[in-house]
Order: structure tokens, then sequence, then C-alpha cells
């Protein structure tokens, strides 16, 4: 099959690699449609520690069933399924406690196993999700990152009727943008540096969009802010903007090595609660559902799409911010 494969770092080529085989309680899958995230390219410039070499990269997808392994039940040959990318031990002590997006051996397909930028990808079963009905498989592979906004929004202690503030239109941005508006938010806030991307926000519902949260002119702050863009100068910011008594999270990645500064005293005095969210846990499913219920306007979301041999143009335009969702299609 055909396949992008990253050599080592800064080093990609679409290739030719052997098909892959299902085992037991395994299925393979032709892979319709997947998105290129961040974390694809921390892999392809070496700043993803956990990832191998080689590896074939993607781990935003959905496609179809074509073969399967002993031992499987549930998604038969023909289904048309979104992929959970995550592989957890199930036995580390954090597994143990119900916390597997912290588990010690943590795994994920196209992160640390070869995944989906590629004709065919080879996946557990139990990780695999039936579309339901009217779900394309272009708008499934925006399944996962919209499984990670889920998760998100469980790390907020929420209520009804608050006023929210989010740094970031990109992907994740609009997609917790989208959340926030069916989850009772009184008025959502986005701020971004690109307009174009502020004007998609407005949009899709937002309330209030600028460049500057300075321009917004909420004197007594936002009881949740959430930084989707992992940049210090935002997050520093966010922090800043928090209603007291309100809530910051940390959903952006940052680089490893990056640090902020904010006021300890204010954290204390205006008993600010910060929280981070990282990555899936117990969310796929209900990201599957409210995919199939609408909740997300896709159509708006996916905005540029290539053929697996593109590969190197769809990163420079993921790289360039030039669109939204990118996505690959190796069968197109």
């Amino acid at each position: 099959m055909r396949a992008v494969v990253i050599e080592k770092p800064g080093e990609m080529s679409v290739t030719t690699v052997a098909d892959p085989t299902p085992g037991a309680g395994q299925v393979v899958v032709e892979v319709d449609a997947c998105g290129i995230c961040g974390t694809d390219i921390h892999i392809l410039d070496g700043d993803f520690a956990p990832a191998p070499y080689p590896i074939v990269p993607g781990h935003e997808f959905a496609g179809t069933v074509v073969a399967t392994g002993d031992a499987v039940s549930g998604p038969r040959v023909g289904d048309q399924v979104a992929v959970d990318p995550s592989l957890f031990c199930g036995s580390c002590r954090q597994c143990e406690a119900g916390r597997g997006n912290l588990c010690e051996n943590w795994n994920a397909i196209g992160v640390t196993r070869d995944g989906a930028c590629a004709q065919y990808a080879l996946a557990p079963a139990a990780n695999c999700h039936r579309l339901p009905e009217g779900v394309t498989t272009a708008h499934a592979a925006l399944i996962e990152p919209l499984s990670c906004a889920v998760r998100g929004f469980d790390r907020l202690p929420r209520e009804l009727g608050e006023h929210y503030l989010i740094y970031g239109a990109g992907t994740m941005g609009l997609l917790m943008l989208q959340l926030a508006k069916r989850n009772g938010a009184v008025s959502v806030s986005v701020v971004d540096l690109n307009e174009e991307r502020l004007r998609v926000a407005e949009r899709l519902g937002a309330d209030a969009t600028s460049t500057e949260a300075a321009r917004l002119h909420r004197s007594d702050g936002w009881e949740v802010v959430v930084d989707c863009t992992g940049a210090i100068p935002a997050i520093e910011d966010g922090l800043t903007r928090v209603r007291r008594g309100g809530t910051f999270q940390q959903f952006g990645v940052a680089p490893g090595e990056a640090t902020a500064s904010f006021s300890p005293f204010r954290v204390y005095n205006d008993e600010i609660t910060i929280v981070g969210s990282m990555a899936v846990l117990h969310s796929y499913a209900r990201a599957v559902e409210l995919m199939g219920a609408g909740v997300v306007d896709a159509d708006t979301m996916i905005t540029h799409s290539f053929g697996l041999d593109s590969y190197e143009q769809a990163v420079s335009g993921f790289r360039a911010g030039s669109g939204r969702k990118v996505q690959v299609l190796p069968g197109g």
C-alpha cells in the first residue's frame, strides 16, 4: 500500500509499505479521510519525544472496515467507522484509577504506532465506532479532535449562564466555541490574531471577537477562560482575564520547556481554578453522538483536502494557517 513515512525528523516521503494484517481483536480500515493536526507537525519536526522513527503519521481518521482478525465483535467488513487512536495499557496506576489518557505506557495510532496517512490502517476493533446515519467519513475524521474538546469540557466546573473567553480560532478553538454555545454559555468571546478566523468564529456563533482581549471590554472578566493556542503571551494574558472565582483552562499545547508568569497572589485571593486537559478520556463515543446530532458545523470546519501524494503540500498549508482543518484523502 501507499503511505506517508516520516523516516526521521525533517525527512518524509510517500512510498510503498507492506499492507497491515489484523491480529486477534484487530481490524484493517481502508482510510477515507485523515486530518492533520499540530501533533503531526511536532512528529515531523522531531519535537514529540514519544514518537519512534520511521513512522506513518495520522491519528484523526475514518474509513471502511475491510478485514478483521480473530475474536472481533462489533465492527464488520463494510462498516464505516471513526477510530479512537488512544491505546491505553489498562494495568498501570493511572489506568486503574480511570485516567487512561495519563497512562504510564501510553501509545496512540499515528503517534507511537503506524497511523492513517496511508491507504490502510490497523486498529483495535474496540476503538472503532460505527458512524451515525448521515455522517460522512470526511466529517467523521473530525471526531477525534471533537473528542478532545469534549474532554476539555469534562474538566470544567461549568454552570449555566457563564461567560466564556477562548484564545485561538483554529480547529480546537472553534470546536470549543460550538460546544460552549450548546452547553449554556450566555456569551462566548474569541481572540485570535488572524482576522479571517475571527470572521469564521462569528459565523459559528461567537458573540464578540477581537485580535486583543483588552478590546472586548468586560471589566469584571470571564467565568471561564480557555487557551487553545499554547502561546505563552496568550496564556499570560488569559490568566489576567479570569473573573474572581473563575476558571482558566490550559487546553492548547505549549512547548515542553516553555514557562509562563502569573500572579500566585491573585490565584489565591480570587480563588482562581487552573485546570489542564490532555487528549481523550471517555469522550470519543459522546463525540460520535454529537457529530451525529449536528452539533458541529463540519462543512465550515474542513477547508482543504489533499491526495496522499500531496502530503507535503498539505503540511505546508497547515503551517501557513491558511485554512482550518486540513485533511488527507488517501483514496483520492
